[in-house]
């Protein structure tokens, strides 16, 4: 377990790489291609690490200064995911998620029940968070183990369902994302672009960065907007005429940088695509495979990171006035591109939409954040996490999911049967989405 530990704290720049290496050469990849492949996944990591250091460097002073400036007085702050992270893999019930994801994973596949192959074991951290959720409420650690095997499968039945998705408009082949953050938000979009498809007005508006750009021509580049926005955030938290200007241009270096970082992402990634494809269709005829990855891969995207960063100052907004919220947005609101990614491809990239749909993600993300904040704050002491002064902690993106609220809510109200029955639900639809919806389809091909 120490080895294992030791080995998820090199972090995902050195982890992936490595495991890419090993998976590359298991479908006979040449050594050579391998490491190079591997390599280049590791330095994609970095780059693309780098570049959201630079934003959310630029971007947490600046909202705190919004907060101060505005006089906001919320009880609980919002942590953001790496200390979330840290206190979900800092339990003991924690340490064991990548096992156990890893063995779900494997027996899945091996069954035909998911075709996401989950290679992002870092991401394990969202199972650990919800499992050691439930089990500060219950006690009972066997509960909280099984909280994580069953929502790694939901985690893999969302990644399935969206993939056809997230491939298509972002252009990522044989892609999938098995991350807790967004992953739940296809769901959440599906029936939001329903409702946008009838409300006059939003129905017939379509802006795309592709728009913007053609109507505006220079002021619709990425990189003026990113200037744009980060001009007006700059005047927002009252900064000085030159810190204004600096959050601009490095605002407009995350938009301009972000997608190249991406893209090298890749090109690392492709080849073992491939390699992973043709060797599922050689052994197994007919099925396809995913690699399920981090979805850093999507929030280099010009919608994803301009929607996001015009809803930096919305959510400040929007957690000032919403009735019953106690949670202070602030560690999180660079994860904010994370939380929409999956949406936006819902949405086909109209920037309207995933605003308006973000909106509601937030809404919902506050008050199931406040409703969990007791919980995180008695799972964070009990992995001994510095609070920092902080009477309560909890976390916008993973904390307010509603795969949060439905996996807690009900392991806290009926314990084993709530947890039970999500498992048995979440069951059914995998079997339905990989045996008969398939046999569905290829009937109706047929004919």
């Amino acid at each position: 377990m120490a080895a294992l530990q030791w080995f998820v704290n090199l972090g995902a720049s050195v982890m992936l790489p490595v495991l890419l290496f090993i998976f590359a050469l298991i479908l006979r990849i040449k050594p050579g291609k391998a490491f190079k492949a591997g390599l280049t996944v590791g330095v994609g990591f970095v780059g693309l690490n780098l570049v959201i250091s630079l934003l959310t460097k630029n971007l947490g002073p600046a909202a705190q200064a919004m907060v101060k400036n505005f006089g906001l007085h919320l009880t609980s702050i919002d942590i953001g995911w790496p200390a979330a992270s840290a206190i979900a893999y800092g339990t003991v019930l924690g340490s064991l998620a990548i096992p156990v994801g890893v063995i779900a994973n494997v027996i899945l596949l091996l069954v035909g029940l998911t075709k996401t192959l989950d290679v992002d074991v870092w991401n394990y951290w969202h199972i650990a968070f919800t499992g050691s959720l439930v089990y500060v409420v219950t006690h009972d650690f066997a509960l909280g183990l099984f909280t994580m095997i069953v929502h790694v499968m939901l985690i893999y039945l969302l990644a399935d369902l969206a993939a056809p998705t997230v491939q298509k408009y972002y252009g990522l082949e044989g892609i999938s994302f098995p991350q807790g953050a967004s992953a739940p938000g296809f769901l959440m979009a599906l029936p939001l672009n329903w409702l946008f498809d009838r409300i006059p007005g939003i129905n017939k508006v379509k802006i795309t960065p592709e728009t913007v750009q053609k109507r505006m021509g220079i002021f619709g580049d990425s990189t003026v907007i990113g200037l744009v926005i980060g001009l007006v955030i700059g005047a927002l938290a009252h900064y000085s005429v030159a810190k204004t200007l600096q959050l601009g241009v490095n605002t407009a270096a995350v938009l301009l940088l972000m997608p190249r970082m991406v893209s090298l992402l890749m090109e690392g990634l492709t080849p073992i695509s491939e390699g992973a494809n043709a060797f599922v269709q050689k052994r197994f005829p007919g099925r396809d495979l995913y690699i399920g990855m981090d979805s850093a891969l999507a929030v280099g995207q010009q919608a994803v990171l301009s929607s996001a960063l015009i809803l930096v100052p919305l959510t400040l907004l929007i957690a000032v006035i919403l009735p019953g919220n106690t949670v202070l947005p602030f560690g999180d609101l660079a994860t904010i591109p994370f939380m929409i990614a999956v949406m936006a491809a819902v949405f086909r990239g109209d920037i309207l939409r995933t605003i308006l749909g973000g909106i509601v993600d937030i809404v919902v993300s506050l008050y199931i954040a406040s409703w969990v904040a007791p919980l995180v704050t008695a799972a964070a002491k009990g992995a001994h996490f510095s609070l920092q002064g902080n009477s309560s902690i909890s976390v916008l993106s993973d904390g307010g999911t509603w795969t949060t609220l439905l996996i807690v809510g009900l392991g806290k109200l009926i314990s084993w049967g709530g947890i039970g029955l999500i498992g048995i639900v979440v069951l059914g639809l995998m079997i339905w989405q990989n045996k008969f919806r398939k046999t569905a389809t290829t009937v109706s091909d047929k004919k």
